[in-house]
């Protein structure tokens, strides 16, 4: 089971990748085409071309952690990019969720909510 956070940053590789990679390939996925820091605390998710395998890679205070799930049927489906340069988009923990669970993110409706207005100092 995994614990999501609200505060945790999570990113979806939207590349498909080679689930056989392991914690140093997927790192350097992460610094090659994410351009982003393997060591930052966020959450990497990767899914193979298939669909059917996910993995997830994390730094803990520690060391790596990966998370891999295989589907014995159905598929991860990732959210198209809003950006189509980047190979990269930023979820929330509650979106990882029922993207484990097998919503599509792209049919979820939400609701307006009250949003603190960023204070410049």
């Amino acid at each position: 089971m995994l614990s999501l956070s609200p505060s945790l940053r999570i990113l979806l590789c939207l590349e498909p990748v080679d689930c056989r990679k392991a914690f140093d390939g997927l790192a350097a996925l992460v610094r090659q085409s994410l351009g982003d820091d393997p060591l930052s605390g966020s959450w990497f998710v990767f899914r193979n071309r298939r669909g059917d395998r996910l993995k997830i890679l994390a730094w803990e205070d520690d060391g790596w952690a990966i998370w891999y799930k295989r589907l014995e049927e159905g598929v991860f489906r990732f959210p198209a990019a809003t950006d189509a340069s980047s190979p990269r988009l930023q979820i929330r923990a509650a979106e990882l969720a029922m993207l484990l669970d097998g919503v599509v993110l792209e049919k979820v409706q939400r609701r307006r909510r009250y949003q603190r207005p960023a204070t410049t100092t």
